[in-house]
């Protein structure tokens, strides 16, 4: 019987880990500094603040962007986060997410773009796109640990890594989704690639590209939560911290706290995306 070798995949990988983390090791340090000093004062900007002038704050924002509805919603939920005693880890999360998100989209968009406009990006992209979506959530918490420790900025790293696929999807396919006669109408006024993406194609794929950042955000608020295993602080480490000690009350309010906030940062997107298809309609 003919006796196959094992293909030596994870040394592989393992020992490119350690190479670019040896490499890196200086880089990702500053990075991890600098990131962290970012979200500890971001966080305490917000507890600066009284929980109920935060939480009055939060609803006015919510009427801006996306009704009284939501408004109303926002208050109800985040006074009875501040009831339970969960009011920082909110403050936590929501800060880790919003960080994530945004680096997910600075890099994703371009991206997303680059798919749409060039049939090779988008061969080279999407394929990896799938992987990425594929891999479980998990395995993205290993690599983020040897290049920025344990603590939120591995979790941000993680997070991004994650919950970018949407934006650069969405992005792609709304760009793609724009009526090929405008397109057509612009090449025939003159316009330069540049002018027809900034002035005729960006605008119509505005309401899918704030779909794409929608789930983007959900997924990030999914991760954050997982990624309490490396030293997140939030909501995600009052679950695990329930799991450890097997109090399901305690970690029956974390859930209810990660749905709270998500289903106020969801509304809010929907609000701004409904607003952006008023103002082109």
């Amino acid at each position: 019987m003919i006796e196959i070798p094992r293909l030596p995949l994870s040394d592989w990988i393992d020992d490119g880990l350690d190479a670019l983390t040896d490499q890196f090791a200086t880089a990702t340090k500053v990075v991890s500094d600098v990131m962290e000093t970012g979200i500890e004062g971001a966080v305490d900007g917000l507890m600066w603040l009284p929980p109920w002038l935060s939480i009055l704050l939060f609803a006015a924002l919510s009427w801006r962007l996306a009704g009284v509805k939501t408004a109303i919603g926002t208050l109800a939920g985040f006074l009875l986060l501040w009831n339970l005693g969960l009011w920082e880890p909110t403050l936590q999360t929501l800060v880790l997410v919003i960080i994530a998100t945004l680096i997910a989209v600075l890099i994703g968009a371009p991206l997303g773009i680059l798919a749409a406009l060039s049939q090779t990006g988008y061969r080279i992209i999407f394929p990896i796109l799938d992987f990425m979506q594929t891999m479980p959530a998990f395995v993205y918490l290993i690599p983020a640990i040897p290049f920025f420790g344990l603590g939120p900025v591995a979790a941000v790293f993680s997070t991004v890594i994650f919950a970018m696929p949407p934006a650069i999807r969405l992005t792609t396919l709304g760009i793609r989704q724009v009526p090929s006669d405008l397109v057509e109408a612009a090449d025939a006024f003159g316009s330069t690639r540049w002018q027809k993406l900034r002035k005729v194609q960006l605008p119509l794929a505005i309401p899918t590209i704030m779909a794409g950042i929608n789930q983007t955000i959900m997924l990030a608020l999914s991760m954050v939560v997982i990624a309490a295993m490396i030293g997140a602080q939030g909501l995600g480490g009052e679950v695990w911290r329930a799991i450890q000690r097997n109090e399901a009350g305690m970690g029956f309010e974390a859930g209810l706290a990660v749905v709270i906030l998500a289903m106020v940062l969801d509304r809010i997107t929907q609000g701004i995306t409904r607003d952006n298809r008023q103002t082109s309609g």
